[in-house]
């Protein structure tokens, strides 16, 4: 191999690394100043009360330990023609649940409404498989606010 092209293949590798070495560190500069992801969230249960409320339950994944989670019931209220959210509680402390049995198979242990004004509503979820179900959780909705029951 001729010195010339020793060199120049010196030179193409030198420039190479240089320019990955510059490509590696906007990519590190830029994801050190990024926010944070959103947490995870699953909804598991819903609920249609005639023409009057609409009401969820929703797995929100702990961004602190990532097998808790919490979980949020909302209520919505039909307004000019759309679903909007007019209260929400948390059901349980906040990341009191575990998330892989709240988002599995028979999470729902109950989930029971009614509509009449005011409507109760009843929640019961998978602690664990080897547990089983939470004590019921009653609330009331009235007037599209949570109430405990």
């Amino acid at each position: 191999m001729s010195p010339i092209r020793s060199r120049t293949r010196r030179g193409a590798a030198a420039a190479l690394t240089v320019l990955m070495t510059a490509a590696l560190g906007a990519a590190g500069a830029g994801a050190s100043n990024a926010e944070p992801a959103a947490p995870q969230h699953r909804q598991i249960a819903s609920s249609v009360l005639g023409t009057d409320y609409r009401i969820t339950l929703t797995a929100l994944r702990s961004v602190e330990d990532r097998y808790a989670a919490s979980v949020r019931l909302q209520v919505y209220t039909r307004s000019d023609g759309a679903w909007k959210e007019s209260d929400r509680v948390t059901v349980g402390d906040v990341d009191g649940w575990f998330w892989y049995p709240l988002t599995g198979t028979g999470a729902i242990c109950q989930f029971s409404t009614a509509s009449t004004e005011p409507a109760p509503l009843t929640v019961s979820l998978l602690v664990t498989p080897s547990i089983g179900c939470s004590g019921p959780v009653h609330y009331v909705v009235k007037e599209g606010r949570v109430y405990a029951g």
